[in-house]
């Protein structure tokens, strides 16, 4: 089995959008879900925000394949920093079920990693729903810990 990962080509977008929707379905439901998927998931319609980030140096648009099929993607941007430095905002990493535990994540972090430090950025940030264990222990696994948690009371 062949792992790896990649950056997109505008041939990849029809999955990475369905691979988008998927992500965005699976995390609504759970807890913080929610909001997530009203407030820092992409917004809809999806394609347009992929085709603007792949023709932008600033930004990330990866997919993770087994044996060539495109079973995982991710997506990001540089953000500037108030001093003038940058750092990855990474808002997309997602891998099919049926997919995960075979290293498509870690291929796909290990690309976003190597993007990161060849634009100059000086870390990258992302989010992990609460209670979402596995999500949170892949990006520890990376050396993302958490340095700032997000409270929120709903009204409704």
């Amino acid at each position: 089995m062949d792992v790896t990962a990649r950056g997109a080509q505008a041939d990849d977008l029809p999955i990475v959008v369905a691979l988008a929707e998927a992500a965005i379905s699976e995390m609504a439901p759970v807890r913080g879900g929610s909001i997530w998927s009203r407030y820092e998931a992409r917004p809809e319609p999806l394609d347009p925000t992929f085709e603007m980030q792949l023709g932008d140096d600033t930004s990330l648009v990866a997919v993770g394949s087994i044996d060539e099929t495109i079973v995982g993607y991710a997506g990001g941007r540089l953000v500037e920093l108030h001093d003038g430095s940058t750092m990855t905002a990474l808002s997309d990493i997602y891998v099919l079920p049926g997919a995960r535990g075979v290293g498509v994540g870690e291929c796909l972090m290990d690309w976003i990693v190597d993007w990161s430090r060849a634009a100059g950025s000086i870390g990258i940030d992302s989010i992990a729903l609460p209670g979402d264990r596995n999500t949170k222990n892949f990006f520890e696994s990376f050396g993302l810990v958490a340095r700032a948690i997000t409270v929120h009371r709903s009204l409704g």
